[in-house]
């Protein structure tokens, strides 16, 4: 391959098939360590895709394509014409066709899809009566994780934010503590909320995560077109919150239980 690593073509063809199935766009190399990207055509050449296969892998990666852009996509609450976002770090969205037709500029709320009220740019909510995040709704009320492999970790909710790109994570209860992101790729503590490798460093022996360890709050932060995707302001929100909430006390690798 591009990268250097050699690969059999079915081997490629599964591992490129898993990606598109996960939802990924893009085909990077499965090497640990390496994230060169992988062309199309790349693909197709070394994979020796058939004429099925490469229906297939376009097929699927024209559907993830169009699942991307109507994230980024929503209908005007007075017009009705789909309006696309370009800031996620503003929740007021101007809707031009509504702008023209009344002289004056008409925004919404991207989050509660109502008139916009209040200042802006804002990243939490509108002055809407009833404009809050999904995102941290679910981060407080979601049930404990009870962990199987793990001993002495009460406390934690079952779901947590990616401290690097606070997309939302739901750990499988089994193996060790350390989840690695589908979207930003980075390995961290489900329990502590550290990069695996900051994590590694505490030399507690055991975890002591408090019932408290959620986020306890009032704010309502932005939530951008999908409920796991958050962005600058209420990412830094959201990582604070279960950090100051969360006592930092991690196993190191070697005491996992097996």
């Amino acid at each position: 391959m591009s990268c250097g690593h050699a690969v059999t073509p079915m081997s490629l063809t599964n591992w490129c098939r898993l990606l598109l199935e996960k939802g990924e766009s893009r085909f990077v190399c499965g090497m640990s360590g390496c994230d060169k990207e992988w062309s199309y055509e790349e693909v197709c050449k070394m994979a020796l895709l058939t004429t099925e296969e490469k229906e297939y892998f376009e097929k699927t990666m024209e559907s993830i394509a169009e699942r991307e852009r109507r994230k980024n996509t929503k209908s005007c609450p007075e017009c009705k014409v789909p309006v696309t976002r370009k800031d996620e770090s503003n929740l007021s969205v101007r809707c031009q066709n509504c702008t023209n037709k009344k002289g004056h500029a008409y925004e919404f709320c991207w989050q509660c899809l109502k008139e916009w009220k209040g200042p802006q740019p804002r990243t939490d909510h509108c002055d809407n009566d009833g404009c809050f995040s999904e995102a941290l709704t679910t981060l407080r009320n979601c049930p404990d994780i009870v962990f199987e492999s793990v001993r002495n970790a009460s406390g934690c909710p079952c779901i947590r934010a990616c401290p690097t790109c606070g997309s939302q994570l739901q750990h499988s209860s089994k193996n060790c503590k350390n989840v690695v992101c589908p979207r930003c790729k980075v390995e961290f503590c489900f329990l502590c909320l550290k990069v695996t490798a900051e994590c590694r460093k505490i030399k507690s022996l055991f975890y002591n995560v408090r019932q408290w360890s959620r986020p306890q709050t009032n704010l309502h932060p932005c939530v951008a077109s999908k409920p796991n995707i958050i962005n600058g302001t209420l990412l830094r929100i959201l990582v604070f919150l279960q950090h100051s909430c969360t006592l930092k006390y991690c196993l190191l690798h070697e005491t996992w239980p097996l």
